[in-house]
């Protein structure tokens, strides 16, 4: 009976021991496959990356132009709230160069790149806020549209799409081939241009916070760009340039290592400040639509009343006015929605102001009403003047004298000359127009006068005119 036990417990032992060494064969395949399938570095050209970053640092020459004419068309797509055409400026703009070439020499210790980055970057801002500026200081093109709207404040999203842009961009470019839809789409996707125009838009029309505002979008979706750039670099292990003076060599890397931490700081920051931003206003946008839903009437809300630095949500009312209790009901529910420390303000418009402004909105209606039926009423005088006038000019009706005349001596062969003209004449009464013709006849013609009643009868239907004379010019 023990042999039994003993032989059932080593038997269980050996299935035991051949299932984990299975398990263990199983994750190592499974990490195998994943490391194929995420590895980057196996098809890393580090050297041909650093040499492309470089090769697209300048902002000189052809570059400057093309620079300086995508802008005009990013400026020109903003104008008319053009996103196809905001697109196409984007996939064309050397932008991002400069701000690869920062990433890249701070994570190598390259103060030679960096210093070349940061120049050809100054330019590159100088002459993208130059030539918008230009472009919106002429006065045709300085109305404010929802493109330009869009882009005078950025957002925690922003900040993704440039880190997730950024990392995708130098991954793309580290590839030995290089993918290069991939490239044009980071581009688009982190939507460098756009902040820019509307900076340079903000300086012509002197609208100082739009100005600041974009730049500020503008230099977040940079420094995320660069962040992203340098982390890719220092994971791939980028080989670091090395000096003859080792004690310098050591000091730049301290300096650029002191520069990564400092940018790295500021970015985090940043985006907490920014994370912290949408998630107040997602918040107060959750509060308020809670609050509709309860049957409460709310005037659309603008941005401007969700402050998150003054902690202040402004909202004004219309229909009937909510009792204290249920405004004291809401605001004891900010909690809830982790706006406990927010100034809640609640404004309610009397009937009294809705019927004013529904009055207000009436008069103007027909008042535009009676503009319109005046228009039209000038529009039907005008009409009957304009028949009055082609009724007057019908009666100065110009005949084709020549074809007329040709025709007239193939059907009368006894007629000499014949001579066309309008005669008015009056009653008293009224004035008419008479056409008349005077025709010669050979002598060999013994009776002319019949002949002259059958010319005008063929004149008079021959022309469609009503009253035809014709008359004997001897």
């Amino acid at each position: 009976m023990e042999n039994k036990t003993e032989d059932h417990e080593n038997k269980k032992d050996t299935i035991d021991q051949e299932n984990s060494e299975k398990l263990t064969s199983i994750w190592k395949d499974l990490k195998v496959i994943i490391k194929g399938i995420l590895d980057i570095r196996a098809d890393t050209d580090k050297k041909g990356t650093i040499q492309d970053i470089k090769d697209g640092i300048s902002m000189k020459g052809h570059t400057a132009w093309v620079l300086s004419f995508s802008i005009l068309i990013a400026s020109i797509g903003l104008n008319i709230s053009s996103p196809a055409v905001v697109i196409g400026a984007m996939l064309i703009s050397p932008l991002m160069g400069p701000i690869l070439g920062i990433g890249l020499s701070i994570a190598i210790n390259d103060v030679d790149t960096l210093r070349r980055s940061l120049a050809n970057f100054g330019v590159m801002v100088a002459v993208s806020l130059l030539t918008s500026f230009i472009f919106f200081k002429i006065p045709i093109f300085q109305d404010i549209t929802p493109e330009i709207k869009a882009r005078i404040a950025p957002d925690v999203r922003d900040v993704f799409i440039a880190i997730f842009g950024g990392l995708a961009l130098i991954m793309a470019m580290s590839r030995r081939t290089k993918q290069t839809n991939t490239i044009a789409g980071v581009a688009i996707a982190t939507a460098l241009m756009p902040p820019l125009c509307v900076a340079g838009y903000g300086l012509a029309v002197w609208e100082i916070d739009y100005f600041f505002g974009a730049m500020f979008l503008f230099i977040i979706n940079t420094i995320f760009i660069a962040l992203a750039t340098f982390l890719i670099v220092k994971f791939l292990r980028f080989p670091m340039v090395k000096y003859i003076n080792s004690a310098k060599r050591k000091r730049i890397a301290q300096v650029a290592t002191a520069i990564a931490i400092l940018i790295f700081s500021f970015s985090v920051y940043e985006f907490t400040n920014l994370y912290k931003v949408g998630h107040f206003k997602n918040n107060a946008k959750h509060l308020i639509s809670d609050m509709k839903e309860s049957g409460i009437h709310i005037f659309e809300v603008e941005d401007e009343n969700i402050d998150y630095h003054t902690k202040t949500i402004k909202l004004l009312l219309y229909g009937n006015s909510i009792p204290e209790e249920k405004v004291a009901f809401w605001k004891s529910k900010l909690g809830e929605y982790d706006l406990e420390d927010v100034n809640f303000v609640i404004e309610q418009s009397s009937s009294t102001d809705i019927e004013n402004k529904v009055q207000e909105l009436t008069d103007l209606y027909v008042q535009n009403q009676e503009i319109i039926s005046s228009r039209d009423m000038k529009i039907e005088e005008r009409g009957k003047k304009i028949k009055e006038l082609e009724k007057e000019l019908n009666k100065y009706y110009r005949v084709p004298f020549t074809k007329i005349s040709a025709e007239a001596r193939a059907n009368y062969t006894g007629l000499e000359t014949l001579s066309y003209g309008n005669v008015m004449t009056t009653n008293f009464n009224s004035i008419d127009t008479i056409s008349i013709f005077g025709a010669t006849w050979y002598d060999s013609i013994p009776n002319t006068k019949q002949q002259e009643e059958k010319l005008r009868i063929w004149l008079k239907i021959r022309l469609e005119l009503d009253s035809v004379r014709v008359i004997n010019n001897k």
